[in-house]
């Protein structure tokens, strides 16, 4: 009796041990990421690092809710006890919030190489992917077609334009980068006259597409994933890449970007996973997804209506300066909108 009850302990701890260790590889073997790309972009390039690596991916997406502030806020909550390995943001302000907040650590991606240094944090806190860029939709019928942002006041267009909201999403982002390319009162100035040259204002880039494909102004700054929608549905539309001309301030681009998350708990399984959006085969799945991309890798294949971003006169700004303009600037532009 005595040997049959020590035969079924051992048998019992031989069973703990495997389940124990069954369970410790499938936590190496995972990496969860926070996504706030749309999760009907993301998630294919997600399933198909699975399926290349065998690594499970546990993402957790942002809402259309949310905005990108869900993910943002738990990783700020968790900072002590952090649950993910990598963020996947689908712009670069998040990030140096991040970077500030002691929340990321640094990463050099062997497939970093090839992007442009404009669109990686300098000390590798974030690098950037995957481009959106802000251009102009425009009406077929509209005759004369803007060329700037400047346009905007030109009161050649009095009244023909329409803009997104500058309290949210990339147009805040786009007008931040104006105040530190140009100084506040030059920005400031240039927004009083968008008030004066009648310019209206719309909810999102997604309804100031939609204003200008049903003819109810010629043109608006939109992201280039929106233009290239509303071309997709044969609406009458074409677009124009602003401030290309000789001393042009250039267009603004708003890249994807990546980052390890400080204290992760799968981080070679993270390292993996980052190298992969990283790379050229990422970019030019998402150049030909429905959100047309443009790679920061030169080189990569592009849809037909799209410029490569070598083609593309870019606006220089430091990404990390414009997240703190951001914040600064946000009161004004709340009176600004109110026209107070």
């Amino acid at each position: 009796m005595a040997t049959e009850k020590k035969y079924l302990f051992l048998l019992l701890l031989g069973v703990l041990l495997l389940v124990s260790c069954s369970t410790e590889h499938a936590s190496r073997n995972s990496v969860t990421v926070y996504v706030s790309e749309d999760q009907v972009f993301s998630e294919p390039i997600l399933k198909d690092f699975e399926r290349a690596t065998g690594i499970h991916v546990n993402a957790v997406y942002d809402t259309e809710e949310s905005k990108g502030t869900g993910v943002m806020n738990r990783l700020l909550a968790e900072k002590n006890n952090p649950q993910a390995d990598v963020y996947w943001a689908n712009e670069p302000i998040r990030a140096e919030v991040l970077k500030h907040k002691g929340i990321l650590t640094p990463y050099e991606s062997r497939n970093a190489q090839g992007i442009p240094a404009l669109f990686k944090e300098k000390a590798h806190y974030w690098t950037g992917f995957s481009a959106r860029i802000r251009l102009f939709i425009v009406n077929n019928k509209t005759k004369v077609k803007p060329t700037s942002i400047l346009d905007y006041a030109n009161p050649e267009f009095k009244g023909k334009g329409v803009i997104a909201n500058p309290l949210f999403g990339t147009t805040t982002s786009h007008i931040a980068a104006l105040f530190t390319l140009w100084g506040d009162p030059k920005a400031k100035h240039f927004m009083q006259a968008l008030k004066a040259n009648r310019i209206a204002v719309s909810t999102s880039n997604g309804e100031s597409a939609d204003l200008v494909a049903g003819g109810q102004y010629d043109f608006s700054l939109v992201d280039s994933d929106d233009a290239m929608s509303r071309l997709k549905q044969h609406a009458p539309v074409s677009f124009v890449y602003p401030d290309q001309q000789a001393g042009g301030i250039g267009a603004f681009v708003v890249p994807n970007t990546v980052m390890l998350i400080k204290g992760a708990p799968h981080p070679k399984a993270a390292k993996r996973l980052i190298d992969y959006l990283l790379s050229k085969q990422s970019e030019h799945k998402l150049a030909f997804a429905d959100c047309a991309q443009i790679p920061l890798h030169r080189g990569v294949a592009i849809p037909k209506d799209l410029k490569p971003i070598g083609q593309i006169k870019v606006m220089q700004v430091d990404y990390g300066k414009v997240a703190q303009k951001l914040i600064a600037i946000q009161p004004w532009l709340k009176q600004w909108l109110s026209g107070s």
